[in-house]
């Protein structure tokens, strides 16, 4: 029984740092969400940290900020997805598919 105890803590070791490996690879990648046909652009690393947001001039309109609010709210909704479905599927693959805590 004790060969079997080592062989899971070798086990979990390896995955551990399967997942510090994933965890770096998903902060370097970055998804980009669009809104409006590409009016509003964000660009989103892995790891859900906003890097740049691009707007197209014909998407400022003063007489109506709320379009472009809600053009930023859903270019920003489409990268935050994309950018979770990166993980989940980063970290599924080495989890398989079991939830852990903090990853």
């Amino acid at each position: 029984m004790n060969g079997n105890m080592q062989q899971m803590m070798k086990q979990a070791q390896k995955m551990q740092a399967q997942l510090m490996k994933a965890q770096d690879e998903i902060q370097k990648k970055e998804v980009e969400g669009t809104a409006g046909g590409g009016m509003v652009k964000i660009v989103m690393t892995g790891s859900q940290e906003m890097k740049s947001i691009t707007l197209n001039k014909d998407a400022v309109d003063p007489d109506d900020v709320e379009m472009l609010e809600d053009l930023i709210m859903a270019a920003y909704k489409n990268a935050f997805d994309q950018a979770k479905q990166l993980n989940e599927t980063t970290m599924g693959a080495i989890t398989g598919g079991m939830k852990l805590p903090g990853f």
